[in-house]
């Protein structure tokens, strides 16, 4: 460990085989949640479909589901291997949370699912509502005049700001937002448009979700979505594995014991992949193997479950500034909840200076022609990582039979300007 750390207040990029890894016949022991929660969680989305598609016409195609494509990204990663002068088998797919609708990110997921969760809640406890009921009728006046009662704060450096904003407001909730000193300016004006009361302040995360956690002690009609700590957000990102099933059987993918699947997710705070984490494996059992990618100046999870000190550590304790172009990474001090929930699930972590970024995101938008933001293309240098460290051999597996899935977080609603920026970058 000592090395490991060394190396990471030395700002190299690092890759870890997390030496506290279990197996999931042990890995659930510490959770009260499991399998049926997600489940529930699912029911809950379906029953939301209605209001989702008459809220928001992009979905109607999808009949009110919120839901990322899966695609085969083979020219992307025939691109990688020509300029890297390497070759890596098997079967390679990006997970497009960059463009699910409503919010344009991984977000979308955990983000909506809890606003969705307090608004029935609220609903259903004022006899408003039952759960049999056409859910569209919570977009009429006298659930808005309803719903303008309460309020809905949040802490963020801008993705989640964005799907809990865009959420609230159409049920007319009065939401805060409160964004860190990383959050684009674009996405702070978007959030503005839809009539989302945004404040800003010259610090990091932590900062920005303390101030929206105090927000919510002083006032019992507020709901403080927590980043660090919902078990409801949680619940609402690790629904996407149930999706992936689908997705993965509807491409003849097998997923077993001499077919596996690898993922890599980029890691903020850590709910999102945290949810996810926990989802796929809930589903894969041990046949997946899940990699977190963080930014080299913000790796809090890495952090937090290498020392095991968790949410007691931060990046700025050991000389790092927190700083990074990939702004939905931005974090200097990971979820103690899902560091402890899962920390023991992830099979690795590595890191990336920023000027590494950028290469990804140009080659899957000149080969596949995806857009995705920073924070998601370092989800890309995995399979690149994991040949150049022999991971197959480590775990005597065929890397012919493996299905390796990259996810984009976010980056469908960054502004062509930005991202053109990027691409000159």
């Amino acid at each position: 460990m000592n090395l490991i750390l060394e190396q990471m207040k030395n700002r190299e990029e690092l890759f870890w085989m997390n030496n506290t890894f279990e197996s999931v016949n042990t890995g659930f022991d510490n959770l009260d949640i499991g399998y049926d929660d997600i489940l529930d969680a699912e029911a809950r989305l379906q029953r939301f479909k209605p209001l989702i598609a008459k809220a928001f016409p992009e979905t109607s195609k999808s009949e009110g589901i919120i839901e990322s494509e899966l695609i085969n990204i083979h020219r992307t990663m025939q691109l990688m291997q020509t300029k890297e002068k390497n070759y890596y088998p098997g079967k390679y797919f990006l997970k497009a949370d960059s463009h699910l609708p409503v919010s344009g990110s991984v977000k979308a997921r955990g983000g909506i699912y809890e606003v969705l969760f307090h608004a029935e809640d609220l609903a259903i406890k004022n006899n408003l509502l039952s759960y049999d009921d056409d859910y569209s009728i919570m977009l009429n006046d006298v659930f808005k005049d309803f719903f303008s009662k309460y309020k809905i704060a949040v802490g963020s450096t801008g993705n989640l700001g964005l799907s809990i904003g865009i959420m609230s407001a159409a049920l007319n909730f009065d939401v805060t937002v409160h964004m860190s000193a990383d959050a684009k300016q674009w996405k702070k004006d978007l959030l503005r448009s839809k009539g989302v009361t945004v404040k800003e302040y010259d610090d990091d995360y932590s900062v920005a979700v303390k101030e929206g956690r105090k927000q919510a002690e002083n006032d019992s009609r507020t709901h403080f979505v927590d980043d660090e700590n919902s078990k409801i957000l949680f619940l609402g990102y690790a629904t996407a594995a149930l999706r992936l099933e689908k997705q993965l059987q509807e491409s003849s993918i097998t997923v077993d014991r001499y077919n596996p699947l690898i993922v890599y997710l980029p890691c903020g705070v850590g709910g999102a992949p945290g949810g996810i984490t926990f989802g796929l494996k809930k589903v894969f059992g041990d046949n997946v193997y899940i990699f977190f990618a963080e930014p080299i100046e913000s790796p809090c999870m890495f952090l937090g479950v290498l020392t095991g000190k968790h949410e007691n550590i931060s990046v700025k304790d050991i000389g790092l500034t927190n700083k990074t172009e990939a702004d939905g990474l931005a974090v200097g001090r990971p979820s103690g909840f899902v560091g402890k929930a899962i920390g023991h699930l992830i099979t690795g972590f590595y890191t990336l200076e920023d000027r590494n970024l950028y290469p990804y995101l140009k080659d899957v938008f000149i080969a596949d022609h995806i857009n995705i933001e920073p924070s998601a293309a370092i989800s890309l240098a995995g399979p690149r990582i994991l040949f150049k460290n022999n991971f197959f051999e480590q775990f005597n597996s065929n890397p012919y039979k493996a299905t390796h899935i990259v996810w984009a977080t976010g980056g469908n609603m960054v502004p062509k300007s930005e991202f053109k920026k990027w691409m000159e970058s």
